[in-house]
């Protein structure tokens, strides 16, 4: 449940817009985190070397192929919690990169 639902602390003072703003973001960032942190496992798991990139996606991914060391998959790689959506710039990187995947993450713990 993300935020407040009573606008009052325990002393009975107001709880002023703002704040209660700043701490739904802070968990908002706490859950993306941890969706992230959860996808990394996941998929290191299951065998793939994960990188993070800079702008545009989450990760790149990479499968390799255990006796000659060669990459036999890439794929960039948006991890997104919740119902979150696409900034521009990951729509315009979809757009230009066939090997770009979003995945959906409900984290368990955040």
């Amino acid at each position: 449940m993300f935020g407040r639902l009573i606008k009052t602390d325990i002393f009975g003072r107001k709880i002023s817009k703002k704040q209660i703003n700043i701490e739904k973001t802070s968990e908002i960032r706490r859950k993306g985190k941890a969706g992230e942190d959860s996808f990394r496992t996941r998929a290191q798991l299951s065998g793939y070397e994960v990188e993070r990139t800079g702008r545009g996606s989450d990760f790149r991914i990479r499968k390799r192929n255990p006796f000659t060391g060669r990459v036999i998959e890439s794929k960039l790689v948006e991890v997104k919690t919740g119902n979150s959506k696409l900034s521009k710039l990951q729509q315009r990187t979809k757009k230009k990169n066939s090997n770009y995947k979003v995945v959906r993450e409900e984290p368990y713990f955040y």
